[in-house]
């Protein structure tokens, strides 16, 4: 049994054991982070709360940047240089900041209210293990655990960008009273992603997406005395109506969506202003590639035809998004582990959920070892109906210590 050969397993056993007395507080820390609005790009309330938090917790070197991300470290027991482990949690929501967050817990035990597992129960199930991880012997390797910003939408994984620049330069032994810093000869060797949702899942293949938004201008005008001039809404409509026409291949698994639309100034203007925004996706980057080229082909194609007619109507076609592809074999150690360990909890795992789009595509693009694990059972994510399972936390909590606790081990053993 993988959890049995732990190191000081009796004392993290006994703290995995102890979450069970523990399901009402870890609710309780659920709601409190839900309760502040945290949208992407706007997260400072909550990353304020959370810098508090951890210093409360006794964490090293908490500290916030400037992109809103918050750090703590768990010192090893180690002087000389040695990776670290990073654990996080993205703090933001795709709910602005107006929301109205109340919850409601359901006779069933579900609590439902926007936010409450994309990544409230994540942030949560962060300062949880950190409280843990005080409470033991110090481990093999630093733990960094960061609450990071900017996961969500076109906040495009900036704020694990920023992380993962700052941790792969961290010196762990010749300069361990820097905190998070850009300078020295550390190295980040693995990465623990959390969302609250998805208990079984542990994703290890990062979902490649590029997302795009692309803007029509016109000379426009009014509806009945200029009829017949050029309307921005008119040409993007066409230009999307094409692009929805292509085809992309099932297997790799690739989709496209055009998510928001709007433009216009009123029902009996003729547009001069119109835009649209796109996500593109597959499994395959040279799919991907292909896909973009393609958009970007009929973007090109729209834009000669109105330059050629003479209309006045122009195209723009910006990048806004770009997260980048990467991933593991299942064969690998942190996924094989993260894999025994459910196994070892009675917890199914979910073979259909290793591959997608989350804060682990950073690490994994550049090489760096990394899985992102779920914490509970939920639904309706990113809808105002959303909700958990509280009672699968206690495992989701285990599952989360035993991973972290066999990682920092396993980063030892690699030199």
């Amino acid at each position: 049994m993988l959890i049995d050969r732990l190191s000081h397993g009796s004392a993290v056993q006994a703290a995995a054991a102890a979450y069970a007395g523990r399901l009402e507080q870890l609710i309780d820390l659920c709601v409190a982070v839900q309760q502040i609005p945290a949208p992407t790009g706007a997260e400072t309330e909550r990353a304020a709360w959370i810098e508090s938090r951890m210093q409360a917790i006794g964490l090293a070197d908490v500290a916030r940047d400037r992109l809103g991300n918050v750090y703590g470290r768990v010192r090893s027991r180690r002087a000389q240089d040695q990776p670290a482990l990073l654990v996080s949690a993205h703090t933001d929501t795709v709910f602005p900041s107006e929301t109205d967050l109340r919850l409601r817990r359901l006779d069933n035990g579900l609590i439902r209210g926007p936010g409450i597992g994309d990544n409230s129960t994540g942030v949560a199930g962060l300062l949880t293990l950190a409280e843990t991880l005080i409470q033991l012997a110090p481990p093999p390797v630093d733990i960094w655990l960061v609450a990071n910003s900017m996961e969500e939408g076109v906040g495009d994984l900036r704020g694990m960008r920023r992380v993962v620049d700052r941790l792969a330069a961290q010196t762990n032994g010749a300069n361990r009273n820097a905190g998070p810093s850009r300078n020295g000869r550390g190295a980040l060797g693995a990465v623990i992603v959390l969302e609250g949702m998805g208990l079984g899942r542990i994703v290890h293949q990062a979902l490649g997406v590029r997302r795009y938004r692309t803007s029509a201008a016109a000379p426009g005008g009014h509806s009945w005395g200029d009829f017949g001039a050029a309307s921005a809404v008119h040409g993007l409509v066409s230009l999307a109506e094409e692009m929805a026409r292509v085809q992309v291949p099932q297997t790799p698994r690739t989709s496209f969506n055009i998510g928001r639309i709007g433009g216009g100034t009123s029902i009996n203007t003729i547009a001069q202003q119109a835009w649209m925004e796109l996500d593109l996706r597959s499994e395959s980057p040279e799919t991907l590639a292909w896909l973009d080229g393609e958009i970007g082909r009929i973007v090109e194609r729209h834009a000669q035809a109105h330059r050629a007619h003479g209309d006045g109507l122009t195209l723009q076609h910006e990048q806004i998004g770009n997260r980048p592809p990467g991933g593991l074999p299942f064969q690998h150690p942190l996924v094989q582990a993260a894999s025994t360990i459910l196994q070892e909890l009675g917890v199914k795992e979910r073979s259909d959920a290793r591959i997608s789009s989350t804060d682990a595509n950073v690490p994994l693009s550049r090489n760096i070892p990394a899985v992102c694990v779920g914490l509970t059972d939920g639904g309706d994510a990113h809808r105002l109906s959303e909700w958990i399972d509280p009672m699968p936390l206690v495992k989701g909590m285990q599952q989360l210590l035993y991973l972290t606790w066999w990682s920092a081990a396993w980063l030892t053993s690699r030199g």
